[in-house]
């Protein structure tokens, strides 16, 4: 029997329970018939023209992103405007564009678990834990420890070889001599979290999108160290962790897709002088 869009979309919301996404948000399915037949999956950050492309070009016939194409309501998606040609193209190309949001955020394993991964934190738990959830295990951001305490300098470095390379780098505040045993990471912006990192009491905090502001009342407070990176590169770790979560889902099911990591960078910045 063929894999349909019901199909994997079962296995997505299983994975990344719509419920588990914040009240603003709007994950789930945007275009597609859930009765077609997917043979090809697309996984990438962003639902970009250049990525939208390559799924259509590719011959994809679902695009799984975590960013959602239309996160504020519309009146209209007629093809005059960039996100309306969007969503006419993927339509009349049979490609299905779902999104995975904020319930990937909150999921366990989620976007926060796969940057802790990536750097090699152990023994994580919730930064911020769902509300709704009895096992304390669900929720936004991770707090582990690094299997050996390293300088500043040296974890930052880390994360810049752990992280797909961007036009921003890694960004750091603090001691470069500082010992980093105990990190916070939260993937996508994170200065909302401050509060939640002081109380952590961890000795540093990977995260991206900082401001000025934040920032600097964290340096006078002598808070935790501050590594920041791109937005892009904070979540693209989740895109294999998904992807290989997806096909072994399917399999028990009995089912079988073809799958493909999108490289292509999104990152908003492009250029740094």
């Amino acid at each position: 029997m063929p894999t349909t869009l019901a199909d994997v979309i079962a296995v997505l919301d299983q994975l990344y329970d719509p419920s588990w996404a914040e009240s603003w948000d709007a994950v789930g399915l945007v275009t597609g018939d859930p009765e077609q037949e997917v043979r090809r999956v697309l996984f990438a950050v962003d639902p970009m023209r250049a990525v939208v492309d390559e799924a259509i070009e590719g011959g994809f016939d679902l695009l799984v992103t975590h960013h959602p194409l239309l996160l504020r309501g519309v009146n209209s998606v007629a093809a005059t405007t960039p996100k309306g040609r969007v969503v006419h193209d993927l339509i009349r190309n049979n490609v299905a564009l779902h999104v995975c949001h904020t319930n990937a955020d909150n999921a366990n394993p989620g976007v926060s678990d796969a940057l802790a991964a990536a750097i090699g934190l152990q023994d994580t738990r919730p930064l911020r834990p769902l509300a709704s959830d009895p096992t304390g295990r669900l929720g936004g951001g991770r707090v582990g420890v690094l299997a050996e305490p390293l300088p500043l300098t040296d974890f930052a470095r880390l994360v810049a070889e752990s992280l797909p390379e961007t036009s921003q780098g890694v960004r750091v505040s603090g001691d470069p001599e500082r010992t980093i045993s105990s990190v916070a990471v939260c993937g996508g912006a994170g200065d909302s979290e401050f509060d939640r990192v002081r109380a952590a009491g961890v000795d540093a905090y990977l995260t991206a999108d900082l401001r000025h502001h934040p920032a600097t009342e964290a340096r006078a407070y002598d808070d935790p160290a501050l590594v920041d990176v791109a937005h892009w590169a904070s979540e693209w770790p989740w895109l294999p962790d998904a992807e290989r979560l997806l096909v072994e889902a399917l399999a028990a099911r009995g089912s079988t897709v073809d799958t493909h990591l999108s490289t292509l960078r999104t990152d908003a910045w492009n250029l740094r002088l």
